[in-house]
């Protein structure tokens, strides 16, 4: 496996986790009345972050070099 391939998909891992946590996050202060001055879409559009990032890195961990 090259160096660079291993550095791209932790990168990819990083950004998976923390888009996953931050959405948690916020989904669940909404839930609970503290933010509730965010929007639903704001919601969607981070979830859809964490399913493309979450995707993107499953197919950059399958790969073989």
């Amino acid at each position: 496996m090259s160096k660079y391939t291993r550095m791209g998909s932790t990168f990819v891992g990083y950004l998976f986790v923390i888009s996953l946590v931050l959405t948690l996050i916020i989904y669940i202060f909404r839930g609970l009345g503290i933010l509730t001055f965010i929007p639903g879409g704001i919601i969607l559009v981070l979830m859809a972050l964490s399913l493309t990032t979450g995707i993107i890195y499953g197919i950059s961990k399958m790969q073989r070099f």
